[in-house]
């Protein structure tokens, strides 16, 4: 159903907020009301369906939608591409196979095996070999947990650390989330979608069925609204089960559903500004509702905002080879889909005392000029990249035509908006202060956590001698960072793309306090109550890695903006995914090593 003709996006968000909520709000096209009124009768009866859907039928089903989204992922790619301005040959297009199908097919996978170990009367975490971390901590392990990923991701981890004083009993126990009990379903939840990666609706879709027992109404953000009738055919099954309804249209439409008496939750992926909208209201009538603790929504509501990342790069001997490979990595965490992610790096956190500090900043500053030229297409891009500019004087034009900005500052630089502010564009912060060692990475995890805005993921470059030498000190590090995925040698994209790995804040936050949001995604293996997702990544590429001593066979990332055969291993991958054979195996390291 399409509920009313896009609006334009106000440019600020990666969501759009609603406005006027509920009653006739100004603008609303004629109709909308009755039509929502309708579509939600329908969930209603598709909640009794899913109620009485057992889990053997919902894995089942979760089957067939990843047959639809098999046959509409070059299409999606395509539509991605167009909204993103992206060339059909671009290798840039490699990013909207992995985060568009790709991502979706290994969560439609991973969550039906899920379903299908519950029905059988196992856990999700029967067999898992679970592990210790600082503070008392269990650990569950996530990636790599069958031989292909082992092969396609060799070098790559990622491990789910529980909050302290949680034992392993209690973790194996709980884990199943709503599938331990579908017959009790929990109503019908809005999910206001993403407008900048296009798995991010969908994948939050199947967490509110799965996870949570809530049949859903999509309300798609107004900048992807020419991915709707994609989405409807990739998720056909869901429609015709009655357990999913999408609609488009601008804020009186996202408005009125959000305060509907017959939708029981609300979740958001985009800007705490949206959020506080949705929660509290628009202008200053919001903002002291907000201040006085009395939000407007009077339902529970769950989020994703982003926030300013970190990636803290820890003093060590580096080889010009290394400098250059780290300038890249960093780079591709900030120019990723033109800047406009959650999840970019947006300060990179240097020592003053480390030797070879210009040269890695030199090498970053090339790494910014010269990788891919590409538009901002998010609306409002630009304007952000200028008040950036005007916030700072002294800041540096990079790349071509000056699209892209470099801000350095010093850590009593209380004044720097680089670090409090997310941008959602191409602006690169880089914070310089004292020490080496344990000492230097103490002292970064404290301004991280006290001076950075939002708590959604943090990384941390490391050399592996440096690694040895501080022992502990590296995982009490990881333990100390307030965030919901740190990445050591990786991406916190990683845990975005890794299927099993909860995607969320750092717990703890309230609507009323927000941040970077409230619960998590994605999640296949229904872990409850998580506090973090920790990936690890090797130093160097191979086949630097091997001879470094890292006993990791990964060439350069696919999903570097530097890596020449991105968009054909994305292609390649999304065929694995959609139809898993060891004869396909090949053609994607083929092209993976060609990168």
């Amino acid at each position: 159903m399409t509920a009313a003709a896009p609006e334009g996006s106000t440019g600020t968000t990666p969501g759009e907020a609603p406005g006027e909520a509920p009653g006739e709000a100004p603008g609303e096209a004629p109709g909308v009301a009755p039509a929502l009124d309708t579509l939600l009768a329908e969930l209603a009866e598709g909640e009794r369906r899913w109620a009485a859907t057992s889990l053997a039928d919902r894995g089942a089903l979760l089957t067939r939608v990843h047959a639809t989204v098999s046959a509409e992922a070059e299409n999606w790619v395509r539509v991605a591409s167009r909204i993103k301005l992206l060339p059909d040959d671009s290798p840039l297009v490699g990013e909207e196979w992995l985060s568009g199908p790709y991502a979706l097919l290994t969560s439609l996978d991973a969550l039906a095996r899920t379903l299908r170990a519950i029905a059988s009367g196992h856990g999700p975490l029967d067999g898992a070999k679970f592990g210790r971390a600082p503070g008392g901590r269990v650990t569950v392990p996530v990636l790599p947990l069958t031989v292909r990923d082992r092969l396609l991701m060799n070098g790559f981890s990622a491990e789910v650390w529980m909050p302290p004083r949680v034992d392993a009993d209690t973790v194996r126990r709980r884990a199943g989330l709503g599938a331990l009990h579908p017959e009790r379903t929990t109503g019908i939840g809005l999910v206001l979608g993403a407008g900048n990666i296009t798995s991010i609706a969908p994948l939050d879709v199947l967490y509110e069925l799965v996870a949570h027992n809530r049949v859903v109404v999509l309300k798609l953000n107004p900048v992807m609204g020419d991915l709707e009738p994609v989405y409807r055919r990739a998720l056909a099954p869901l429609v015709d089960h009655g357990v999913l309804r999408i609609v488009t249209g601008g804020g009186d439409v996202g408005g009125r559903l959000a305060h509907h008496p017959d939708v029981a939750h609300v979740h958001i992926t985009g800007s705490l500004a949206t959020h506080d909208v949705v929660a509290f209201g628009p202008g200053e009538e919001g903002r002291a509702r907000k201040a006085a603790g009395t939000p407007l929504l009077g339902k529970p509501m769950t989020s994703e905002l982003g926030g300013v990342s970190p990636v803290i790069v820890v003093p060590g001997t580096w080889s010009a080879a290394d400098l250059r490979y780290q300038a890249e990595h960093i780079a591709t965490q900030r120019l990723h889909n033109s800047g406009h992610n959650c999840i970019a790096s947006q300060v990179v956190v240097v020592s003053g005392d480390w030797p070879q500090r210009e040269a890695f900043l030199g090498h970053l500053r090339d790494a910014l000029r010269t990788a891919p030229a590409r538009p901002a297409w998010y609306p409002g891009s630009a304007d952000r990249l200028a008040d950036a500019a005007r916030s700072h004087p002294g800041a540096e034009w990079q790349g071509p035509e000056g699209s892209r900005l470099l801000i350095e500052f010093g850590g009593d630089d209380s004044a720097a908006e680089v670090g409090t502010t997310e941008y959602f564009a191409p602006v690169l912060g880089v914070l310089t202060l004292p020490g080496a060692g344990a000492e230097f990475l103490d002292r970064a995890v404290e301004h991280a956590n006290r001076d950075l805005f939002g708590t959604l993921g943090a990384n941390i470059v490391i050399d592996p001698v440096t690694s040895k030498r501080l022992g502990g000190a590296l995982d009490r590090a990881v333990a100390e960072l307030r965030y919901g995925t740190v990445a050591v040698n990786a991406w916190t994209a990683l845990g975005f793309l890794t299927a099993t790995a909860p995607w969320g804040a750092f717990p703890g936050h309230t609507v009323a306090d927000a941040q970077s949001g409230v619960g998590v995604v994605h999640n296949a293996l229904l872990i409850d109550a998580p506090e973090r997702t920790v990936v690890r990544g090797p130093f160097r590429p191979f086949p630097r890695s091997v001879v470094g001593g890292e006993p990791a066979l990964f060439p350069k990332p696919p999903w570097f903006v530097t890596a020449r055969s991105a968009a054909l291993t994305g292609r390649r991958l999304t065929r694995l995914a959609q139809r898993p054979s060891w004869a396909r195996m090949p053609a994607v390291f083929a092209a993976a090593f060609r990168a």
